[in-house]
């Protein structure tokens, strides 16, 4: 997807859609800096993506960190394609949002986000060319119950996608956003059956996705295949269900 001998930053990378992204970005050519907080699953991601013939690098950084976030970006380095992946999401009502939940999803999901644009966009701009691709979620656009402070925190990483492609695209930049519906990870892994069906049978397709099948959306916009796509957010959610 010509981005062969570029590199890429993907964060929350030791598992799920953040893992598959790394693995299909090293298979097109990119060194993939698999930023996570276990060393061990990050160290055996990079191992894959060797293995496979291709060019990883762990970083290790606890993102609730402010000092780790910008440390993260300096041990980075020059990159030519930045995956803000990493995230947390909460699942209560407003009346059980305690005032630490709320200010660790706005954090995860939209501060760091910020920060790590912040950081490594300006040296994107300076070399004239880079991708940045957000990952959000359905919920930022859908009313889900029990995801409120999850959805909101992620409705602001989309006005951010927006502004920042306003803001760089005569740079070089292009910043967009994949919002992915229900999709396969260690927490649906551990659902009961019953409850993952339902979940599935919210989507048009009937069925949850696979991580792999919502990096393929990613690599794509952080790729030149996609040079005239920015300030999108496109969804990969299995589609939704028609009214009768």
């Amino acid at each position: 997807m010509d981005i062969s001998g570029q590199t890429a930053l993907i964060t929350g990378a030791t598992a799920g859609i953040g893992r598959a992204v790394a693995l299909q970005l090293a298979r097109e050519g990119a060194e993939a800096l698999v930023h996570g907080r276990d060393a061990q699953r990050g160290h055996d991601v990079v191992a894959e993506i060797e293995t496979a013939g291709g060019r990883g690098r762990f970083i290790e950084a606890d993102l609730t960190d402010t000092a780790q976030v910008l440390r993260l970006a300096q041990e980075a380095g020059e990159i030519d394609i930045l995956i803000n992946n990493a995230g947390v999401y909460k699942f209560l009502p407003t009346s059980q949002m305690t005032d630490e939940l709320f200010d660790l999803h706005m954090n995860l999901n939209t501060k760091v986000p910020y920060l790590l644009v912040r950081e490594l966009a300006p040296g994107m701009a300076a070399r004239g060319h880079g991708s940045i691709v957000n990952i959000s979620t359905i919920a930022a656009s859908v009313a889900t119950k029990g995801a409120g402070m999850y959805g909101a925190s992620k409705a602001a990483l989309e006005q951010l996608t927006e502004i920042w492609a306003a803001e760089y695209a005569d740079k070089g930049i292009r910043v967009n956003a994949v919002a992915p519906g229900p999709t396969r990870t260690l927490g649906t892994d551990a659902m009961d059956p019953a409850t993952l069906k339902t979940i599935a049978d919210t989507t048009a397709l009937g069925r949850v996705a696979e991580p792999e099948e919502v990096a393929e959306a990613v690599v794509f916009l952080a790729s030149d295949r996609a040079s005239y796509i920015t300030g999108e957010v496109l969804e990969v959610a299995g589609g939704r269900l028609s009214i009768g």
